[in-house]
């Protein structure tokens, strides 16, 4: 008979070679994870154009693929922020992107090949999960909620990505827990004094998705900004970063920045201009895929063109 223990103690050990780290729980707690979004939808905390676009992607039925679902293998892997440089008028503009927003696919199938690795050879199977993974990190102990509902995890803060994988692997006693939100949020309001659109505040922990930067510079590239949303507002290209840069969880991981690519003028202007990855001269597509920015593309000539005029504007502030 395999030894579950042993499988275990290999997981850990795995992900810990590599400075990741994973949980196991039951695949029963599916239900418990469906009911933490519904009961939040229900009592109408959610606004209905955020839990349209955002919360109906989770799939919480079986999976068939799988005889007989066991157990939620969710897996935290360490990312950095990335620079991207644009040339604009001369001058060199760098704008960053926040962690998890690149190379998706390769942590998630490095992540299932560690897996499969492990489980494979004991006649297990492993497969991609999509359900609300923070959620999961949560409940399972690997992860905390900050009071921006962002997770953190020990050493990572919030400078990393989730995988979550079902499998026949059992699992009899897991260590789901309520959701807990960091001890540093106790005392701590650095977040919210620093959110300009007021998505996160004290009266509630739930945030305010529909006033977050992210969700609005995550729309198709057609969608324009609310009135609203001050221009000076905006700091990424995709995402936002206001409350992870003043998060005391962060202060090791804050400055952890890889350099992604950089555009010529020539490349900025066809990329404002709204080019698709097939218009794009071959050189400036080669890098949007080695960089994993496909997917980001449409966005860019609407969040760009508000960073560019943000940054001239306060260049020529700086010079009068």
């Amino acid at each position: 008979m395999v030894n579950r223990a042993k499988i275990l103690e290999k997981f850990h050990n795995s992900l810990a070679a590599k400075g990741y780290k994973g949980q196991v729980i039951s695949a029963k707690r599916v239900s418990d994870l469906q009911k933490d979004i519904e009961k939040h939808h229900e009592q109408e905390l959610f606004d209905p154009l955020f839990y349209d676009e955002c919360l109906s992607y989770f799939e919480f039925e079986p999976v068939l693929s799988l005889p007989e679902e066991y157990s939620l293998f969710i897996v935290a892997v360490p990312q950095s922020s990335f620079k991207v440089n644009f040339t604009w008028q001369n001058e060199n503009i760098s704008l960053l992107i926040p962690p998890t927003y690149l190379y998706s696919k390769q942590v998630m199938d490095e992540v299932q090949e560690i897996l499969e690795s492990i489980l494979n050879p004991e006649g297990y199977k492993v497969v991609y999960a999509r359900i609300p993974f923070k959620t999961l990190a949560v409940r399972s102990g690997l992860a905390k909620y900050g009071r921006n509902n962002i997770t953190y995890v020990s050493e990572m803060g919030s400078f990393y990505r989730l995988a979550g994988y079902y499998s026949n692997f059992p699992i009899e006693n897991d260590s789901w827990q309520d959701l807990q939100m960091m001890d540093l949020c106790e005392n701590c309001s650095a977040c919210i004094n620093n959110c300009p659109t007021g998505a996160i505040t004290s009266e509630r922990f739930l945030l305010h998705a529909e006033r977050c930067i992210t969700f609005h510079n995550e729309h198709p590239g057609e969608i324009k900004f609310p009135e609203w949303l001050d221009p000076s507002w905006h700091n990424c290209l995709v995402g936002c970063l206001h409350c992870q840069k003043v998060c005391p969880a962060n202060k090791k991981v804050f400055n952890w920045i890889e350099q992604g690519p950089t555009f010529s003028e020539e490349e900025t202007k066809e990329i404002l201009e709204g080019k698709n990855i097939k218009q794009l001269p071959g050189e400036t597509a080669k890098k949007l895929k080695n960089f994993d920015l496909i997917e980001y593309l449409e966005l860019f000539p609407r969040n760009l063109n508000v960073l560019l005029k943000k940054d001239f504007k306060k260049k020529s502030k700086g010079n009068i």
